[in-house]
């Protein structure tokens, strides 16, 4: 049976069909790179069909989703945001995660539009086009990246769920821009097997939605290890907020809206704890030369550079050259340093409930500044990518939460622990969406 946090009052059909036509929409121009029209009405009415035979085909029966595209879908060639891999053998099998989808009844309406190869936070796309954020109807902001298509997708209603990868953030910054919850588990948790990588250290699957109770639906099909769907009792949690990094160059409405959340967490009787945390400060210095990105990706990418890096979008293209050239005994000793670098953080962390900070120091930028000038561009992609990067750093699990109130531009609260403690973090995400929208409805 379809899970309550999802659409129950309209049929699949119908869900499509209102999809179709959104997508058809001035507003949704650039959101998708494909649509499977056929294939999506040709689903919906199989699970319409179920349903009025009494059957369901599983958790996610009927649920519309879009899949980001980086994602492999069987018999096409995955471009992942770009053009150079045009001609590319096309996929023989859908990617582990959308056959997982598919069995447990998803209605998949077509594919995102995605930062080139996932490598950046911003969102922008020269070649695909940038969708408009729809937080924001006066002006054209960026919806944040690399996800960019799938937050859009749910923040318009096209769909309910947004199928994205997380490398560096790349769920939680267009979650937290576009006002909506995004989940990057610990990244064991969910194969990437079929994904275009930026990052095999660090890429991670995930799901943007409206909901935590959503996410968790979602991450129970792709990752087959179902979390709790139970709230904690904020009362008696123990949050850490750090002050080294996470805090840094936050503007006026993030800050005035973090620091009313953690206000009314304290009230509800848990215990916010600010801590220095130094060792984030460390990050930066323990991934040079090049980090693991531009050294994975140029690794995962090289043949393409070499054969049509004009194809690519610059900005991409600089930052993967980062990773030529460097050797096996700079990238081993990369792994090293992070390996002890994650055991002093759990060390840190030991005893509290999660870490509590804005998911990104700034609301959604405007777009047009951003695809003038390269310096504005790099700048707002290193702040964005800066505190949801450190989790992946880490290994660790972490939700953002949208808490930002009406007439306010959207602000994400990013709730995260250390690798393997997600199914307390999911309790705990549970207690603080439910206190966030207590407070706001």
């Amino acid at each position: 049976m379809t899970q309550a946090c999802f659409d129950t009052t309209t049929t699949a059909v119908q869900r499509v069909a209102r999809a179709q036509e959104g997508a058809a929409s001035p507003v949704a121009q650039h959101v998708f790179t494909q649509l499977y029209a056929d294939a999506a009405r040709d689903a919906a009415q199989r699970c319409d069909a179920e349903t009025q035979a009494g059957r369901h085909l599983g958790a996610l029966h009927g649920v519309c989703m879009t899949l980001k595209d980086n994602i492999d879908v069987a018999g096409e060639t995955t471009m992942a945001g770009g053009v150079v891999c045009a001609g590319e053998s096309p996929a023989v099998h859908d990617a582990p995660v959308v056959q997982r989808l598919r069995h447990a009844g998803a209605v998949v309406l077509g594919k995102t539009t995605m930062s080139e190869f996932a490598f950046s936070g911003v969102g922008i796309n020269p070649h695909h086009g940038t969708p408009v954020n729809p937080a924001d109807a006066a002006h054209v902001r960026v919806p944040g990246g690399s996800s960019s298509g799938a937050a859009v997708s749910v923040a318009l209603g096209l769909a309910e769920v947004g199928i994205g990868t997380d490398t560096g953030g790349s769920i939680r910054i267009p979650a937290a821009l576009c006002g909506l919850v995004g989940y990057k588990s610990t990244q064991a948790r969910i194969p990437c097997t079929g994904v275009m990588e930026l990052s095999r250290t660090l890429d991670t699957v995930g799901s943007i939605t409206r909901s935590v109770r959503a996410c968790l639906a979602v991450d129970a099909v792709m990752s087959q290890q179902p979390l709790p769907t139970e709230a904690a009792h904020l009362r008696g949690l123990r949050f850490a907020v750090p002050q080294t990094l996470m805090m840094d160059d936050v503007d006026a409405t993030v800050a005035h809206a973090f620091a009313r959340t953690l206000c009314h967490i304290a009230e509800a009787g848990a215990q916010v704890e600010e801590i220095p945390f130094v060792a984030l400060g460390d990050i930066a210095a323990l991934s040079m030369p090049g980090g693991f990105s531009p050294i994975e990706g140029y690794a995962a990418h090289h043949a393409r550079l070499a054969r049509g890096a004009h194809q690519i979008d610059p900005r991409v293209v600089a930052r993967m050259m980062l990773g030529k050239g460097i050797s096996a005994q700079d990238y081993l000793e990369l792994h090293n340093r992070r390996k002890a670098w994650i055991v002093a953080a759990q060390q840190t962390l030991h005893g509290f409930d999660a870490m509590l900070c804005p998911t990104v120091p700034m609301v959604a930028p405007l777009t047009e500044p951003l695809l003038k000038d390269d310096e504005a561009f790099f700048k707002v992609n290193r702040l964005l990518l800066r505190n949801p990067s450190a989790i992946n750093y880490m290994d660790g699990c972490a939700w953002s939460l949208p808490c930002h109130v009406a007439g306010e531009l959207p602000v994400g609260l990013m709730v995260s622990s250390f690798a393997g403690q997600d199914a307390h973090l999911a309790r705990v995400a549970l207690a603080l969406e439910n206190l966030i929208y207590s407070l706001h409805a």
